[in-house]
């Protein structure tokens, strides 16, 4: 199947309406040029349609972080700006995965989400980042509680959010769900070094023979842009370096030739036991030579 992947500039306050507005006009934007390219699905990062910065929403910010006060963010409009979302899928047959902020009832804490939009223009599902920093998780977050998979035609996709690409774990228990490829957005490293999340990503793939497509915030772009990783751990299409918005779309496949996922599957499996030296004492005593 033919899949985008997107970059954008991530606006960071959900109390500005204006920026909101901006934020929603990019990704339709984005969501026809891959379109005209013949995508089925685009990927766009964390927090694509609006993305919370941590003093911004402090009660004592903006110099000091705090918890984060969502009364002011501007639900209403991020509702407004999905629902368009949602219709220009629809009207494309696009599916479309985005990143933002989910409200919860209050008083409980938002989560930090990738909504799932169908072709159809409906949420098929929703995943909410479950392994969250430090300050998310003490000033501004619920965590998620479970993986997520969907499917568009007969490809099988699992979900990761925010700084999840630093937890094996969360890969591994993908590769076990059995998906053909992992989503991953995320805002980037608040410091410089996104390489670093971008090589992360690699290795997922690689280790977990799947395809790893890999969504950032555009200013990250000039070290580590958004793109598609294959099940070699190679990067089969990146957007441009430019730190601006941008997509590149490119077609993942099942790789029959490919042995080292289900040989990995067999050796997980117990292979081992029944060759296992018990009664040896030079296997025993690790001090011979």
């Amino acid at each position: 199947m033919r899949l985008a992947v997107a970059q954008v500039v991530l606006g960071d306050d959900p109390r500005d309406k204006d920026a909101v507005r901006a934020s929603g006009q990019e990704i339709r934007r984005l969501m026809r040029e891959a379109r005209d390219s013949d995508a089925r699905l685009i990927h766009f990062p964390e927090g694509a349609l609006c993305w919370a910065h941590k003093l911004k929403m402090s009660v004592n910010g903006p110099d000091h972080i705090g918890p984060a006060d969502w009364d002011r963010a501007e639900w209403n409009v991020l509702r407004d700006e999905l629902a368009e979302i949602m219709e220009l899928a629809r009207e494309l047959r696009l599916w479309t995965v985005v990143g933002s902020i989910h409200r919860l009832t209050p008083p409980h804490r938002p989560h930090n989400s990738l909504y799932v939009i169908s072709d159809r223009g409906e949420v098929a599902t929703r995943y909410d980042e479950r392994l969250l920093s430090n300050t998310k998780i003490t000033y501004m977050y619920s965590p998620g509680s479970a993986p997520v998979t969907f499917e568009v035609d007969g490809v099988r996709f699992g979900l990761s959010l925010g700084i999840e690409v630093h937890f094996p774990e969360a890969f591994i228990e993908y590769e076990q769900l059995d998906v053909d490829c992992v989503l991953f957005s995320t805002a980037g490293p608040p410091d410089p070094g996104g390489r670093v999340f971008a090589t992360e990503a690699q290795a997922h793939a690689l280790t977990n023979s799947y395809w790893v497509s890999f969504a950032v915030d555009a200013r990250h772009a000039a070290d580590a842009p958004s793109g598609v990783v294959s099940p070699r751990g190679a990067w089969l299409a990146q957007c441009s370096q430019r730190e601006m918005p941008s997509v590149i779309t490119t077609e993942i496949f099942d790789d029959p030739n490919d042995l080292a996922r289900p040989w990995r599957r067999k050796a997980r499996a117990g292979i081992y036991e029944p060759h296992l030296v018990h009664d040896d004492p030079r296997s025993n005593d690790r001090s011979v030579v």
